[in-house]
């Protein structure tokens, strides 16, 4: 038989412990709810749903950064694929898809190109890249189809001193005066930075590895996951 005292009991406030609880409805699988009256704190008994705190959030920060999957991230930090899923999302559209201003002056520029897919393998996404050679920061970045690398290579013309690179068909002299230019293979040397840039990009983004199930779904995604080790990459560079 209950007593007066059974029927008053309330579960003490789990943010400030103390014992002016009030009922506050239910959840929608029928579960008591309280409100603390000093702090304004709505919770449940024996709550099993658990705040995602800042601390979780930077260690998912700088997993991002390295090649693992979402769904290992998730395992590692304990959190719900849907919720991370949720997270990353927000946190690429957040992302700034340009490299930070560089004082003017002339550039020596290595470039190459690299790609991947995003959904299926016919759907390739080609990824655009310019090297300063003198800082090794990456100066220009475009993703887009095989043609959008005229894009990028266009907006650098006005900028540079020199720009080494593979020789490619996009590359003509009606896009980037010969003077400028200097086409080079692999065996010249003077692209090694600019194809160490891609290993180290397929080796941390698990995205652009090849025969990977990593790949991205969405292009949003697949752009945002890019730039947001771009920027990481550079700040490492500049100290």
């Amino acid at each position: 038989m209950s007593t007066s005292l059974d029927l008053c009991w309330r579960p003490d406030c789990p943010e400030c412990s103390r014992a002016r609880i009030v009922k506050n409805g239910s959840t929608h699988n029928k579960k008591q709810k309280y409100k603390c009256k000093d702090c304004g704190r709505q919770f449940v008994e024996n709550q099993t749903k658990k705040n995602i705190y800042s601390e979780k959030k930077k260690l998912i920060d700088i997993l991002l950064l390295e090649r693992i999957a979402l769904a290992g991230i998730a395992r590692i930090v304990k959190v719900s694929q849907t919720w991370l899923q949720d997270y990353v999302n927000k946190k690429y559209a957040e992302t700034p898809l340009k490299v930070s201003d560089k004082p003017k002056g002339k550039l020596s520029i290595e470039c190459d190109e690299m790609w991947s897919f995003v959904g299926k393998k016919g759907n390739k996404q080609w990824i655009w890249l310019a090297l300063d050679t003198k800082t090794r920061e990456i100066v220009g970045l475009y993703v887009g189809d095989r043609s959008s690398g005229k894009i990028i290579m266009e907006i650098l013309t006005s900028c540079l001193s020199t720009m080494c690179s593979r020789l490619y068909r996009f590359l003509g002299s009606l896009l980037i005066p010969q003077k400028r230019h200097k086409p080079v293979g692999k065996e010249s040397g003077k692209t090694n930075h600019i194809e160490r840039l891609n290993n180290t990009l397929r080796q941390r983004i698990s995205r652009l590895v090849s025969q990977t199930l990593s790949f991205s779904k969405k292009l949003e995604n697949h752009i945002g996951a890019i730039w947001y080790f771009v920027h990481h990459y550079n700040k490492c560079l500049s100290g």
